[in-house]
């Protein structure tokens, strides 16, 4: 089968079309025929080992245990291995792969207790590849939040991966949101229910009004003394893939010496989550905002696009037609 491989960390032209060995599910395990993946933030930065830290996981001087990227997929079960009882060939999933990565090839296994499951009947393959990452971390950060009805909330990277869908389950959940992005990006975040959206490149947060319940910073670029100071006295800040080492310490001073909390980490990837994003979009309430899309032989030039840091959403990597 055709996968992009990668033998060293460095710039876009590292990704190589290669033949590799396809796959074969083992116990407990389903083949993914992969129709569409993406070109996600995770995946350049492992490409380029940052991080430096990354090393430490991928292989200090060479990728060793990741040599083939993406890490969510849409696509349909090919077969299924011993014991497996909730797919059979021919059904049409999407999924999260983990830290396995691998989404970057024409078939890959996951385990089916995975963070795997149905795709919504109402979205194609490319639009289904585009909901696990962005959609998850926004659920899992909002729930940690504890948002609720009538709760002011601001989205800061709002025309994002995560922003674009934090803002969509934000309404959802009943809130009041406001949208920060750059002045090119305001109709569509305004497209997908923010109340209000703020130019970044005028105004980086608002200076006056009420303060808000939550500040979810889905980009990490947010200015951390101006958000707390913008919180409610219970109000929590959220920083999405939060790994800047003074900031986890300022966080953790934070939540220690006021009422106010800061919480950080990454995504945990689960089946449960991803059924109930597959409700929310099939009820019509949660879309996929896709940018740009590219055939898996054009993956340098996604990643080259993505590294910019100014796509609207997603970019989708198309393996098979739909």
């Amino acid at each position: 089968m055709k996968a992009i491989v990668y033998e060293r960390y460095g710039p876009p032209n590292v990704l190589q079309l290669k033949e590799v060995t396809k796959p074969e599910p083992k116990d407990g395990e389903i083949l993914i025929k992969v129709y569409a993946t993406t070109a996600a933030a995770g995946d350049w930065r492992l490409r380029r080992a940052d991080p430096f830290l990354a090393r430490l996981f991928n292989g200090w001087w060479r990728p060793k245990r990741i040599r083939t990227l993406g890490f969510e997929l849409a696509g349909v079960v090919e077969s299924t291995g011993p014991s497996v009882t909730r797919f059979k060939p021919g059904d049409a999933v999407y999924a999260a792969c983990g830290n396995g990565f691998g989404a970057y090839a024409e078939y890959k296994c996951l385990p089916e207790d995975g963070s795997v499951t149905f795709k919504p009947e109402n979205m194609t393959f490319e639009e289904a590849a585009a909901v696990p990452v962005g959609a998850l971390a926004a659920l899992q950060f909002l729930r940690a939040g504890k948002i609720k009805s009538g709760m002011r909330i601001l989205v800061y990277g709002a025309s994002g991966c995560v922003g674009t869908y934090a803002v969509q389950l934000a309404k959802h959940f009943g809130a009041e949101v406001t949208g920060v992005c750059s002045a090119s990006n305001m109709e569509l975040v305004t497209s997908i229910g923010a109340d209000q959206v703020i130019d970044y490149t005028k105004q980086r947060l608002p200076n006056d009004g009420p303060a808000y319940d939550i500040i979810f910073d889905t980009v990490g670029k947010s200015p951390f003394k101006a958000c707390v100071k913008l919180l409610t006295p219970n109000g929590v800040y959220l920083r999405a893939y939060h790994v800047n080492p003074s900031l986890i310490l300022r966080g953790l001073w934070t939540s220690l010496t006021s009422r106010k909390k800061v919480i950080g980490g990454n995504m945990k990837e689960n089946a449960e989550d991803l059924i109930y994003l597959k409700e929310r979009i099939e009820a019509g309430e949660l879309r996929a905002v896709i940018d740009r899309r590219y055939p898996l032989e054009q993956v340098a030039e996604a990643h080259f696009y993505v590294e910019q840091g100014h796509k609207k959403g997603n970019v989708v990597l198309t393996i098979h037609e739909d």
